[in-house]
């Protein structure tokens, strides 16, 4: 039987193929229904609704593919982190950010996981925004 650190690793990683496929059904079964959500350097949200609406404004803008992902978890389980690289496609403007006309980016970024029960309880995302805006304008 795997250990929690294996099952931890295990869960981000259907996450992230989730993610890349983007299967909002599957993605949303890894989380807790009430998730908590750190959307770089914007606000938090709250629950599994307000992650379907965030990936539904994700994918009306962009389209990214992560790889190179390498997931990291605590000696516990109840702690992940992954880096990867975004490569990405700025389909419709994003409010608040530069206009679209389908450029391309590649960049780090860096997801942080808290995990219970075998289901992720907090996702939090960082990449470098100044570099994503410098690439798409």
């Amino acid at each position: 039987m795997p250990d929690t650190r294996e099952k931890t690793a295990a869960l981000i990683g259907e996450y992230y193929v989730a993610f890349n496929a983007m299967d909002v059904e599957r993605i949303l079964a890894c989380l807790d229904d009430d998730v908590a959500h750190d959307i770089n350097q914007g606000d938090r949200e709250t629950g599994k609704e307000a992650f379907r609406a965030f990936l539904a404004r994700m994918d009306h803008a962009y389209s990214e593919q992560l790889h190179d992902i390498v997931v990291m978890t605590s000696d516990d389980g109840r702690r992940a982190a992954a880096e990867f690289i975004v490569d990405g496609i700025y389909k419709v403007a994003d409010e608040g950010f530069p206009p679209a006309h389908g450029q391309s980016y590649s960049l780090p970024a860096g997801g942080f996981f808290e995990v219970a029960e075998g289901k992720i309880t907090r996702v939090s995302v960082y990449y470098n925004l100044t570099e994503w805006i410098a690439q798409v304008s």
